[in-house]
């Protein structure tokens, strides 16, 4: 086996402990909202503020994945980005969610079978 193609192991001790820091961590992010916070009522202005994030996540989940898609080695794909575009555009115009999902589905599909 060349060094290039070596895969270094990690120790299992480290590979315990990052697994049991990430466990605890999350378990303590929460447990922060869920038992601290609990049954006491939140201020307006925080659950105002709550209710953009998902709105907030999802772009940024999506976007990379249409500006650099992994399935075209990260060159910009006109099918993957007129699929984003025409969902946005009936997400905004039509306020439907699933309409909007199907619609980009439908493009993505139909650019797929056309560009080749």
């Amino acid at each position: 086996m060349t060094p290039e193609t070596a895969v270094q192991a990690i120790d299992r001790t480290d590979l315990w402990i990052v697994m049991l820091g990430l466990g605890l961590g999350s378990f303590l992010l929460r447990f922060a909202f869920l038992g601290l916070v609990g049954n006491r009522q939140m201020p307006e202005w925080l659950l105002r503020h709550l209710r953009y994030t998902p709105v907030a996540v999802l772009p940024a989940l999506v976007a990379p994945l249409v500006v650099w898609p992994s399935a075209t080695g990260g060159d910009i794909d006109p099918a993957r980005l007129t699929a984003a575009l025409v969902t946005l555009a009936i997400g905004v115009f039509l306020r439907r969610t699933l309409l909007a999902i199907l619609g980009g589905l439908a493009v993505l599909y139909l650019m797929l079978w056309f560009i080749g």
